[in-house]
């Protein structure tokens, strides 16, 4: 098994070509200016707060430089998540009196992800972000699918490079809180590099869950064989997002068809991400409270997390959405299984783990973790992108533009490297 790590230079430049094993690649997002602003921001003191904001930022192209003033703006009046929510409606308010489509997109987008499932606005505002993201980033109704999944469908977007550009097939999923939609702009660039994309909502995203009830399972292998049977696809790379960095090793042990794996981020143990921010004793004590199966001590302990707590109230209680679990224990019981390490053996494929090095979700010791137990993959190559590069941060929300580069080159490489074996 061979690794590959491919570390930034000092004062690297974002706008430069990415390079690996310092070797340019003619293949990289082609020049649409301001598509990608560069630069993680301090905005709000929460530290969750703060990375949503900048996320959303991340996706505003050449209206970002406006929003993040606006951003300042209301930060200082938002104190709880219905500030948020209130904040950024009246924003959203303010994007479409100034006819500026993409800001209000995803200003709702923002409000509406602080809502909590049930809330009478939610699915309003849900609705009208999906129809102006479209709009903007110029996606049509023939490029939308829905693909049958059990009892319900999975929403599904395939954007075609011209035919002579062909590089092959890129299948994207997102992770445990995202839209598919969410990443047009991303999705779009991995198009105009010369790549067919298919991107969907598995089971507990999207409108996989929203509109078909479809709550999510940790055998992620089987929407994706779903995805790869309806396009008939056999030789595809694998691209996750957050959560579905994991889910995306996970499908690739069981599903051949996968030649090719990206983890944005790479995470072994959700239960662990989910345990980070709950202190030393809630890590010893909420894993013990499971394998003891002493549900209402754990269900107490959680409930009293979520009055204290209005990041555990809101990662619970969305938590228990996604997964369709009734009470907290039941969300936290179901996480357990969320797991890469007992199954990494399995991965037969060439392997992209990409990290930052200060992502307030991850704890950035999954990453070895990750690296040490691909051991049956045919190559693995790691990326820890760094706070000079402005891609600190999770999923390099700062500048997604350079984890774009990385992995296109990165799929360039592993395409040419098997064409060379045969």
């Amino acid at each position: 098994m061979s690794v590959t790590r491919t570390e930034p230079a000092a004062g690297y430049d974002s706008s430069q070509e990415a390079t690996a094993n310092g070797q340019s690649h003619a293949r990289d997002i082609p020049a649409r200016p301001g598509v990608f602003p560069v630069g993680y921001h301090q905005i709000h003191p929460d530290v969750s707060v703060n990375f949503q904001m900048n996320r959303w930022l991340t996706w505003m192209g050449p209206q970002s430089t406006s929003a993040l003033e606006e951003m300042r703006s209301v930060a200082p009046r938002i104190r709880t998540y219905p500030d948020f929510v209130r904040e950024f409606l009246g924003l959203a308010g303010r994007a479409e009196t100034g006819g500026q489509i993409s800001k209000q997109a995803y200003y709702l987008r923002a409000a509406e992800f602080f809502m909590f499932a049930g809330a009478p606005e939610k699915a309003a505002v849900r609705s009208q972000f999906i129809r102006l993201v479209r709009e903007c980033n110029g996606i049509s109704d023939n490029e939308f699918e829905l693909i049958p999944y059990d009892a319900g469908m999975l929403p599904s977007y395939q954007l075609a490079p011209e035919p002579s550009a062909t590089h092959g097939t890129v299948v994207v999923h997102g992770g445990f809180d995202s839209y598919i939609e969410e990443w047009f702009p991303a999705l779009l660039a991995l198009r105009d590099a010369g790549f067919r994309v298919i991107a969907f909502d598995g089971p507990g995203q999207g409108g996989a869950l929203e509109d078909y009830g479809l709550t999510m399972n940790e055998r992620w292998e089987k929407p994706v064989a779903a995805v790869l049977d309806h396009f008939k696809l056999e030789d595809v790379t694998l691209l996750g997002f957050s959560l579905g960095g994991g889910l995306a090793i996970r499908a690739a042990a069981f599903e051949p068809r996968v030649r090719r794996v990206i983890a944005d981020d790479i995470m072994t143990d959700f239960a662990r991400v989910n345990l980070r921010r709950q202190g030393p004793a809630a890590n010893v004590l909420m894993p013990g409270l499971v394998a003891v199966h002493a549900r209402g001590a754990l269900n107490a302990l959680l409930r009293a997390k979520m009055r204290s707590s209005l990041v555990a109230e809101w990662g619970i209680r969305q938590g228990m959405h996604v997964q369709g679990a009734p009470t907290p224990a039941d969300y936290f019981e179901a996480v357990q299984r969320y797991a890469t390490l007992p199954i990494s053996h399995l991965v037969r494929q060439d392997v992209l783990l990409m990290a930052g090095s200060e992502d307030h979700y991850v704890p950035l010791n999954q990453l070895p973790q990750q690296l040490a137990a691909l051991t049956g993959a045919r190559s693995v190559s790691a990326r820890l992108f760094t706070r000079e590069e402005q891609a600190q941060n999770h999923c390099q929300i700062g500048n997604i533009g350079l984890s774009l580069r990385v992995m296109i080159d990165w799929i360039s490489e592993r395409t040419e490297s098997v064409k060379s074996d045969v």
